[in-house]
């Protein structure tokens, strides 16, 4: 069987935020001392990943809604604690000031990255998992995108936890040996879970052995609430009341969790450049920005196919 090369769907803000925080600032300056280290350390990261994946379309999701108001309007802690002030993100301002600047050097490589009014990366994310040619190899450091592992359609999470070095390809028995849980099933078990880096309290005294272990029993969290009401369903007294207590927050925390897959998106052109679309505004950006060893990186990923 011929080999069908791959939809690379990159989570931009879970790449550059990695690449800020894993490489010194100090290492990664222009001449001025401005530093570059999550521009340098995204296309090196996308470099590598052209060098390892051989896709022939890609595409770098964005948060143009970081904190959907329709999700926080659920559950109002969601993602709380990370709020700068007013609904705007706590974002490191030298990280801030270099993103405008990635945005250039993508738009200037031919590279299209778009988020959509309203929702998040992971939501862009999932609609073009659910919605472009397979297969689509979706790249991200956030494990709630084990949701859009799919082994019948054709979609894998490249899961970056450790770094796109040591990235995982992650398929449904992978999803399985890691949580417990089938990949359709992650939503639920992460609504039951939490996630304190969400701000997802999650269901008092249900961790990950025993949610995983619910829904192996009962399915996700329809199921399981629906069973609560069957006095044949074999619930354990205290872990049946933490259930029924926690029915309202599951009822509003399993939307939150689940990525949607049906955002409008823009019109885009996912197909690979094997040139620079404008070269001449790359070559301006890599010498203002002190760019040049890792655009021409990734020029040379895209020119080897």
């Amino acid at each position: 069987m011929a080999f069908v090369k791959p939809l690379l769907a990159v989570d931009a803000p879970s790449l550059y935020f990695r690449a800020f925080h894993g490489i010194p600032e100090k290492a990664a300056q222009t001449p001025a001392g401005e530093p570059v280290n999550a521009i340098r350390g995204f296309l090196d990261m996308l470099a590598q990943l052209i060098r390892t994946r051989h896709p022939d379309r890609v595409v770098c999701a964005l948060d143009a809604s970081w904190r959907p108001a329709w999700r926080v309007a659920l559950v109002p802690s969601y993602k709380k604690h990370r709020v700068a002030h007013g609904d705007v993100e706590e974002v490191p301002a030298a990280l801030e000031r270099q993103i405008p600047v990635l945005l250039e050097t993508l738009a200037a490589v031919g590279i299209p990255a778009f988020g959509v009014e309203g929702y998040e990366a992971d939501d862009v994310l999932g609609t073009l998992a659910a919605t472009q040619p397979a297969p689509v190899e979706v790249v991200s450091g956030d494990r709630d995108l084990f949701q859009l592992v799919d082994d019948s359609r054709g979609t894998r999470l490249l899961y970056c936890g450790r770094g796109v070095a040591k990235l995982e390809d992650a398929d449904n028995a992978l999803v399985e040996k890691k949580y417990g849980v089938p990949a359709r099933w992650y939503a639920d078990f992460a609504a039951m879970r939490g996630d304190p880096s969400d701000g997802l309290p999650g269901v008092a005294g249900v961790g990950e052995k025993t949610a995983a272990r619910l829904i192996a029993r009962y399915g996700g969290v329809a199921e399981i609430l629906a069973a609560l009401d069957d006095p044949a369903a074999g619930f354990a007294p205290g872990l049946k009341t933490k259930l029924a207590a926690a029915r309202d927050y599951l009822d509003k925390a399993l939307p939150v969790c689940k990525v949607a897959l049906d955002v409008k998106l823009p019109d885009f052109d996912a197909t690979m450049p094997r040139a620079p679309k404008d070269p001449d505004a790359l070559l301006a950006l890599a010498e203002r920005w002190n760019l040049a060893g890792s655009a021409r990186r990734l020029v040379d990923a895209l020119a080897a196919g």
